[in-house]
């Protein structure tokens, strides 16, 4: 509000104030006629601090409200229902999977902590002899089934095998008969140089 504009009052408490200043002497007419009677008392540096400062203001609150945009679009997708109601789908499964392990594994305490008379038929007392018989035909039984399995695995390269066999055995005949040859070289050798000694005795 204007204190100069004369519209409000017929008599402004401003214009009251400043005759009081001057019927005490304080200030002159002159002196108040001195004074500009527009709005702008202030400096224009003052103004266009004021100016730069509303603007930094709304540049500031302008930026925040960016941010917050921002911050909104990003989370827009997480808390959307059609991804919250997939989360909560699979925290569901996961849960319903949790118990189901706890449930096993409970069951299986309660098995393993049972006597294991309670789980098994009753056994009368002469067949026990009998029942540790069978257990040890059993374990046998097992060890011979794991040695056949493993025969009947290597049975694929039991051609490879008897392919190498022969090989090995014809190079085996080659060099006995080198050897035989050998031996029959040195056995005439040895007859000539008998026949040789002879004759230079004589």
């Amino acid at each position: 509000m204007n204190p100069w504009d004369p519209i409000t009052y017929t008599v402004t408490p401003a214009a009251k104030i400043l005759a009081r200043c001057v019927t005490s002497g304080t200030m002159t007419q002159e002196e108040l006629d001195a004074v500009p009677r527009d709005s702008e008392v202030f400096s224009t540096s003052l103004l266009k601090a004021e100016k730069l400062n509303r603007i930094r203001h709304d540049l500031d609150q302008t930026n925040l409200d960016l941010e917050l945009l921002k911050l909104e679009r990003d989370g827009a997708d997480v808390t959307h229902t059609h991804y919250l109601s997939q989360r909560y789908a699979s925290l569901q499964q996961f849960t319903s999977h949790l118990q189901e392990v706890l449930q096993e594994q409970t069951v299986l305490r309660e098995r393993l902590t049972k006597p294991l008379c309670q789980q098994n038929l009753p056994i009368q007392a002469d067949l026990h002899r009998y029942v540790v018989e069978l257990m040890g035909m059993v374990v046998e039984f097992i060890q011979n089934l794991e040695v056949k399995i493993k025969m009947v695995q290597a049975i694929p390269t039991t051609d490879s095998y008897l392919s190498n066999l022969n090989n090995a055995r014809t190079q085996l005949l080659s060099q006995v008969t080198e050897v035989e040859n050998l031996y029959k070289q040195v056995l005439k050798r040895r007859g000539h140089l008998q026949t040789n000694i002879k004759d230079t005795s004589i």
